[in-house]
């Protein structure tokens, strides 16, 4: 049986900052969040389908968001920022000291149940005047009702996070990928199974997150205990005696600060959205379901496969290699996110119709979410780019600076919010959002200059020519589905929904796409000619 504390990454995982090995262990990751993002959408079309934009879709919304909201407190972003730096370093040092790994891993395991178990209870109890602050919801008790009921699964999403924090730092990412497709599918399953079992179909969907996020940790454990020394429970005052648990607590202390702020981000926009119009909460939420679709797709796999090789190489002291891993990753988001940006501006409407609209997610829906998605897909590069850089601060073992990156963000977000709610509804607050991802992409640039050893100017020259470049690119080859765009629109019209929307989406994205690859290929294109050499070597390797 292997151990962390026995073998360190191997070679392969362990060496190259070239395209090929990002690439390499990322595209597994990318296809598994592809499916589990596809499912996610497939749950937001069975939330549109049995809701709508309804007061109760309202309710599910705010009930979800709470929980929500202490899931990325305490597990996502102490995980990236606090747990995988030191968990790395013991790795890295400590190859031959198991028992010190399985001291750190039991004195973390037993803090954060402590602490999500506490927040539970909690949760729970104030859920009366957390929901208060969402004055002027309509159903004001079914929303205490869900957000009771959805709070524990802020404990088994954190138990989910460690387990893939720990796997993440051995180079095993296929279980925390598949993870989420469990937690989507449960959730479909009992949207649809359970709802004529409960006083409605909020309640049934509420269900199956629950079920879900248990699954999720469920699903991690059996690979952590066949990859990581036995670890368990210990007594508080042993684990807050832990060198490692201590160090992690100094890291986490600002990523929760940061954090916080990130997420207040959500909680005041939505609690402005609430007052903006009814279903203006839903119609953001469906609109940034789309978006997460594609950041988790690229961005947030990505990201993933990157933190534990910067850092590696932050801690043996391989600068060159942690730029031009940074460079790299830099230029393959503005490879994706720049036309896939353009696309949307020009079909997202078309698109919004496909996922959603039925008879409950009406035209009124439709309107108020394509409001919302122009805005949210304008602010893509940004929020794309700032996954990228906060695991290059993530890895020197800084949390201070993208804390205070959010934390300004977040000053940014409330005070436009507020003041484009009124006018814009959804789509000033969609904007306000975007605005605030690109000060805090300024930012976390402006911070990477106190590392000397960080070549900034390089990495800046190289993102920046590129992102001018792709610009163009995609804007040209946009134009052509501009000037067909109502032809398409009507080759299908009297069919079902998936062929009148469907047929005219895919026929565009067949347009844009043959363009975009014609003018990179014309330009010879450096990236896109790695791409293509890696597709190649792939095809014409030797099979078994």
């Amino acid at each position: 049986m292997h151990r962390a504390g026995q073998n360190g990454p191997s070679a392969e995982n362990s060496g190259g900052a070239s395209l090929g090995s990002l690439v390499k262990r990322g595209s597994i990751l990318s296809l598994l969040t592809l499916g589990s993002r596809i499912l996610g959408l497939a749950r937001e079309m069975a939330k549109a389908s049995l809701l709508g934009t309804s007061a109760l879709s309202d309710a599910f919304s705010v009930g979800f968001m709470l929980p929500n909201l202490f899931r990325r407190l305490f597990a996502e972003g102490s995980i990236a920022a606090a747990f995988i730096p030191t968990f790395k370093e013991y790795l890295v040092h400590s190859q031959d000291r198991e028992a010190d790994i399985r001291a750190f891993l039991s004195g973390i395991l037993s803090l954060l149940t402590f602490l999500v178990s506490l927040a539970v209870g909690l949760g729970i109890l104030a859920a009366p005047g957390l929901v208060l602050l969402f004055r002027r919801l309509e159903d004001y008790r079914e929303t205490i009702f869900l957000t009771r009921l959805m709070f524990p699964f802020l404990a088994f999403i954190s138990l989910a996070a460690l387990f893939q924090g720990i796997l993440n730092s051995l180079y095993i990412f296929t279980p925390s990928g598949m993870a989420p497709i469990v937690l989507n599918l449960a959730s479909i399953l009992c949207a649809y199974g359970l709802s004529p079992y409960t006083a409605n179909p909020a309640r049934a969907l509420a269900w199956g997150i629950l079920l879900g996020g248990l699954l999720e940790a469920a699903i991690q454990l059996p690979f952590v205990i066949r990859a990581a020394p036995r670890f368990g429970f210990t007594s508080l005052k042993r684990a807050f005696k832990n060198p490692g648990c201590r160090k992690t607590l100094r890291l986490i202390g600002p990523t929760v600060a940061g954090m916080a702020a990130y997420q207040l981000n959500d909680l005041v926009s939505t609690i402005l959205a609430n007052g903006a119009g009814r279903g203006v909460v839903s119609s953001l939420q469906y609109s940034l379901r789309i978006q997460e679709l594609i950041l988790g797709i690229f961005a947030v796999s990505l990201g993933t496969v990157l933190l534990p090789d910067l850092a590696e190489d932050a801690k043996t002291g391989r600068w060159e290699r942690y730029n031009e891993r940074l460079i790299t990753a830099l230029n393959i988001i503005i490879l994706i996110t720049i036309p896939v940006t353009f696309f949307f501006l020009a079909q997202g409407r078309l698109l919004i119709r496909l996922l959603f609209q039925n008879r409950l997610f009406n035209e009124e829906s439709v309107r108020l979410t394509y409001s919302a998605f122009r805005f949210h897909i304008g602010g893509l590069l940004f929020i794309a780019v700032n996954r990228i850089l906060a695991p290059a601060f993530y890895a020197q073992g800084d949390s201070a600076s993208p804390t205070l990156a959010g934390i300004s963000s977040f000053g940014v977000n409330i005070v436009l919010a507020a003041l484009l709610a009124g006018p814009l509804q959804g789509a000033g607050i969609a904007l306000a959002l975007t605005m605030a991802g690109a000060v805090n992409t300024a930012l976390l640039l402006l911070f990477l200059r106190r590392n000397p050893r960080i070549a900034l100017p390089r990495v800046l020259r190289s993102a920046l020519g590129y992102t001018l470049k792709l610009t163009a690119f995609s804007a040209a080859a946009a134009a052509p589905v501009l000037l067909l765009r109502s032809r398409l629109n009507a080759l299908a019209l009297g069919s079902g929904r998936v062929i009148v929307y469907g047929a005219p989406f895919a026929l565009s994205a067949l347009i844009f796409g043959a363009a975009g690859i014609a003018l990179l290929a014309l330009s010879q294109d450096k990236q896109f000619r790695a791409l293509l050499g890696l597709l190649k070597k792939r095809r014409g390797g030797p099979r078994p």
